[in-house]
């Protein structure tokens, strides 16, 4: 019985774990606590014996030291389910990790003078953990091999090519089973059904036209695993993170950008940044209030239906710089260079984005980001997605208050050019890349303004 199908019938010992996955439990959390405050204990003995200066402390330190490790594993995706079939090549990734957890820790510490690893052990500390928590992985494959059973590859391509593919799976990667051969026209999808496959493989030349998004998005959402084969086409892609299958490379296709982790980092850090961005928010928000209520009249504030991450409508909040009946004739449209709906004396306001400032509101709730794609207007997105191809994918993340399109390109710019930025945007995030554009964004108000 596969994965998946245990899954959708869980039942006795293996159905409790799986509820309590499916609620976040981890073995590897359990491994990785034991195997790190291991590593620190034994360097510790070895440096000082039994006879440890300030015990307590020194206990207290180790627990300290092992939990910030973990937080970084998590936000570093170390704890995300992996696919199954093929070989990572963690040990890197681990060590950059321990890195970043030690440095984070030693910071936290230095204040105190107490350390829980004497620094001139640190190295020492970073080899062991970072040995242990791959490790730990790697034991981690073998449990789930263990307990749902060998994966069950279903090979697309032509009949010579799925041939190659089985005989190198035999000699090179027993713990796989070929569950079937299927040319790349098939039904993929009623495929893996017939053949109970936990994995599909293209052994072939494919375009990434035919794959996304079905049938990938649909063996995905079924929790199948789904691999390209690398070849000198393929490889023009820029591909970093590349899995060995049985002596073949392969990467792993997904239908998001953005790993769950990346998510998770990314609203972790927009909240620090929000939190130390408060008082000057607050008194802009004070100032632009009174300047508006002075020139526009009452009803400052104006909110309107947008469309959030999934596509799920929400109520955006701004400061109101036009007419209060500015869509009675007409309806939703984009604005104009010189919109004659524009309250006079607020036009800078749109210029700088200073109008968009309330929409801080949004992003402490959750509906949106401080960087990411403009939120549209449901009726826009409409004609947008029937003419643009793919518009829908900037919706995988929450919409921001700025965004790489919004600093690269202009207000006027076509939809479809600022959909290249937005997409871009999602392939290359990373935490500082987001205060690149914060920082972009600030200048660009200062530049609109003057």
């Amino acid at each position: 019985m596969t994965e998946a199908t245990l899954s959708n019938h869980p039942t006795g010992v293996r159905g409790t774990y799986l509820r309590l996955w499916r609620a976040g439990f981890r073995w590897l959390y359990l491994l990785d606590a034991v195997g790190i405050l291991g590593v620190v204990v034994l360097v510790t003995l070895v440096r000082f014996g039994t006879d440890w200066p300030s015990p307590g402390d020194t206990v207290v330190g180790m627990v300290v030291a092992t939990a910030v490790l973990q937080v970084v594993f998590y936000f570093g995706g170390l704890y995300e389910k992996q696919v199954r079939l093929g070989h990572r090549m963690w040990f890197s990734r681990v060590a950059g990790l321990t890195l970043v957890g030690l440095v984070l820790g030693l910071l936290v510490v230095l204040p105190t003078g107490r350390y829980a690893v004497p620094r001139a052990n640190l190295a020492a500390v970073g080899i062991g953990v970072s040995m242990v928590a791959t490790g730990t992985r790697l034991l981690s494959r073998r449990l789930r091999s263990r307990r749902f059973g060998p994966p069950r590859v279903l090979l697309v391509g032509s009949r010579g090519e799925t041939d190659l593919a089985a005989t190198h799976l035999a000699e090179s990667d027993r713990a796989a089973l070929v569950a079937g051969h299927v040319h790349p026209d098939a039904d993929l999808n009623a495929a893996v059904q017939d053949h109970d496959a936990t994995d599909v493989v293209f052994v072939g030349d494919v375009s990434l036209a035919d794959l996304l998004p079905e049938p990938v998005a649909s063996l995905d959402a079924a929790d199948r695993g789904v691999y390209l084969r690398v070849t000198a086409t393929t490889a023009l892609l820029g591909l970093r993170d590349v899995r060995e299958i049985a002596g073949m490379p392969f990467v792993a296709v997904r239908t998001r950008a953005l790993r769950p982790h990346e998510v998770r980092l990314k609203r972790l850090v927009e909240w620090l940044l929000v939190l130390a961005m408060a008082p000057l928010v607050i008194v802009l928000l004070a100032v632009l209030a009174t300047y508006l209520r002075v020139v526009a009249g009452r009803g400052v504030l104006y909110r309107q239906i947008r469309t959030g991450r999934g596509g799920a409508p929400f109520t955006l909040v701004k400061f109101r710089t036009m007419d209060t009946d500015a869509e009675a004739v007409g309806g939703a449209r984009l604005a104009a260079r010189s919109d004659h709906r524009v309250v006079r004396g607020c036009g800078w306001l749109r210029r700088t984005r200073l109008d968009e400032l309330p929409q801080f509101l949004n992003v402490l709730r959750g509906e949106m980001s401080l960087v990411g794609p403009r939120p549209e207007r449901p009726e826009l997105i409409a004609e947008f997605e029937a003419a643009i191809p793919g518009y829908g994918r900037r919706h995988e993340i929450a919409p921001g208050l700025t965004g790489l399109a919004q600093v690269r390109a202009g207000y006027h710019t076509d939809p479809a050019y600022k959909l290249g930025h937005d997409l871009q945007y999602l392939m290359a995030w990373s935490p500082i890349l987001d205060l690149q554009i914060l920082a972009r964004t600030v200048v660009v108000v200062f530049r609109r303004g003057s």
